[in-house]
């Protein structure tokens, strides 16, 4: 959200929801064991949680969007290991008037042009419509973080998808400490 606050695409007031998809991984170990042991049924389909509508990343969301509102954020864990992706889904009449998905797209390129670890894909990836379904795991092993717009006349789908463990806390750690040391920032990732 934060590259179409900052093009005056979209108001820091805006009232916004997040939808995420995980790998178990994410769960910490004891998630990880109770669904490497199998036996129950259950763990086969997808489970929404943080139903309290409190969770621990709604901070960083704030600080990070741009936003001056917590997004209403509902994710979801799933039976696969790693891999995330993240929807925003808009209606354009809350965008900038005029705003259209190839805009909101543009946005994005703009925001991320010359970063190593981000790609911003075609509007309504033709590669990813031509399968039918959004592959969640598509950036697992990298430390790659791709960004997605889908639209219609009326409504938009930003999406991000990433490595939940490559890209997750312990890369951006390794990334971090790269920058700060002043080496290359893929050093060990």
């Amino acid at each position: 959200m934060r590259p179409l606050v900052d093009a005056g695409l979209l108001d820091a007031g805006a009232l916004i929801t997040a939808t995420s998809i995980t790998g178990y991984s994410g769960g910490g170990k004891s998630m990880i064991a109770q669904y490497e042991a199998g036996g129950d049924a259950k763990l086969r389909s997808p489970h929404p949680y943080a139903l309290g509508l409190a969770h621990k990343h709604l901070p960083e969301m704030v600080a990070h969007t741009g936003l001056r509102t917590a997004p209403v954020f509902m994710p979801i864990v799933a039976d696969f290991y790693k891999g995330l992706a993240v929807t925003v889904p808009l209606h354009l009449a809350i965008l900038r008037a005029g705003t259209t998905p190839a805009r909101v797209r543009e946005a994005l390129a703009a925001h991320y042009d010359g970063e190593r670890f981000v790609r911003v894909m075609p509007l309504s990836d033709p590669e990813t419509m031509a399968g039918g379904f959004f592959d969640v795991q598509g950036c697992n092993d990298t430390n790659r973080v791709d960004l997605f717009v889908f639209g219609s006349e009326t409504q938009v789908l930003v999406m991000s998808r990433l490595d939940n463990l490559g890209k997750g806390a312990s890369g951006a750690a390794v990334q971090s400490m790269n920058v700060h040391l002043g080496v290359d920032e893929g050093l060990g990732l």
